[in-house]
């Protein structure tokens, strides 16, 4: 599994850019006289399903011996030069898609401190093996203004680029966006890893809180993820029939927001 997170994670940035994964190499860092080299089989395994899984080919790799565990890949891809997505270029009226709900950071977190039981492990861990492949492929037919995908920034901190970037404003409504299961729970007590309390004093000044927004939801929402969905931003026209076909694919997605010409560089939640 952790073979599998490294490498959807790294074929994510192909797809938030509208590309298609063609080569990934392996690089791998591992305390070879610590623990048993079963272990860096098992990882490479489940990297080379992912990579296959995604289409593309594995053409090696790096090495060397590590005292810590560590393993990613370096991903090429191809795009077509009129159709390269950024996280820039969102305009007043998009709607916002995500495609994977968020929370991750949290339950990997409670993972750690042995605070989850066997469901909840498996449903945080397929959440972040899940490939961004089926909403890239989505979204390759229409017109999209900007993407990113959610990763160690949290939602809010990528909206956040997003906005500046496009000097656009954009309200998120924190009813509409996807939380994985026992994500509150555990943040009321106080099972947050550090990079998202981070995030959330890091983001003070460039978000917008309704009254009714708790701390603890603007947690969540500043929440450090690995491995997370597409943040969309599309013509209104298209937001439904895309989000429809997203979920015609058993892909967890949902609207979330929009883009505002008010407040440009920020971010409203309500």
């Amino acid at each position: 599994m952790f073979g599998q997170i490294a490498a959807a994670n790294a074929l994510s940035d192909v797809y938030a850019m509208g590309g298609k994964p063609i080569t990934a190499m392996n690089i791998v860092g591992f305390p070879v006289n610590t623990l048993d080299k079963s272990i860096l089989a098992d990882i490479l395994a489940g990297s080379s399903d992912k990579v296959r899984e995604a289409g593309a080919a594995l053409v090696g790799g790096h090495s060397i011996d590590d005292q810590e565990p560590k393993f990613g890949l370096s991903v090429t891809g191809t795009v077509h030069p009129d159709k390269i997505r950024t996280n820039v270029g969102a305009k007043p009226g998009d709607q916002i898609i995500l495609t994977k709900p968020i929370g991750v950071g949290i339950l990997t977190t409670a993972i750690k401190r042995d605070l989850l039981g066997t469901d909840d492990v498996d449903q945080v861990m397929n959440v972040m093996a899940t490939l961004n492949k089926e909403a890239a492929e989505i979204m390759e037919d229409y017109e999209v203004h900007a993407c990113t995908d959610v990763t160690g920034f949290g939602l809010l901190g990528h909206t956040s680029e997003m906005a500046e970037g496009s000097q656009t404003g954009i309200t998120l409504k924190m009813d509409q966006i996807p939380v994985l299961p026992k994500t509150r729970e555990l943040a009321k007590q106080d099972v947050v890893p550090g990079g998202s309390k981070k995030n959330h004093k890091w983001l003070s000044d460039r978000v917008e809180y309704d009254s009714s927004i708790s701390e603890i939801d603007q947690i969540i929402l500043c929440d450090a993820i690995t491995s997370g969905g597409l943040l969309i931003a599309v013509p209104e026209k298209d937001a439904k029939e895309i989000q429809s076909k997203l979920e015609k694919k058993d892909v967890q997605s949902a609207i979330i927001g929009e883009v505002t010409e008010s407040n440009p560089g920020k971010i409203q939640v309500i």
